[in-house]
């Protein structure tokens, strides 16, 4: 079972500045734990939204939007995406992520599962991803 934590955005965040050295060590000492336990597949910070843009689907349309946005509580600032044998694993290790701004700091993550293939009905598109899945590996 694949879980992604999400790390919503602060003003902070957004405003493009960088952690302090304490909580890179934090996460750091985290990811790390993460790796050895064999359950980390991916994690990174993303840069601020007014450096990305937005696709916009409409009446068949597409329009590029470029950031910034400005919900921030609705924009996330990183993740890290773990493979774990259940939803309580997924929520143990959730529960033991570093304040993502710092102990001090307001923060907030959001877990969220991954759909996996086999969460859809079998045919012939869905094959089609099972051979791109394969192919990554």
């Amino acid at each position: 079972m694949r879980f992604m934590i999400l790390v919503k955005a602060t003003a902070a965040s957004e405003a493009g500045e960088m952690p302090e050295a304490s909580l890179m060590a934090a996460m750091g000492a985290y990811h790390e734990e993460l790796a050895k336990a064999g359950v980390l597949l991916d994690a990174t910070g993303l840069q601020p939204s007014s450096k990305g843009w937005r696709v916009r689907y409409s009446g068949g349309q597409r329009s590029v939007i470029d950031g910034p946005f400005a919900e921030t509580k609705e924009l996330v600032a990183g993740y890290t995406l773990i493979q774990v044998r259940s939803r309580e694993e997924a929520m143990e290790w959730a529960r033991r992520f570093p304040a993502p701004f710092g102990e001090q700091a307001d923060g907030e993550i959001e877990v969220r599962q991954l759909y996996e293939l086999d969460d859809f009905e079998p045919s012939a598109e869905l094959e089609r991803f099972r051979e791109l899945e394969a192919g990554r590996r």
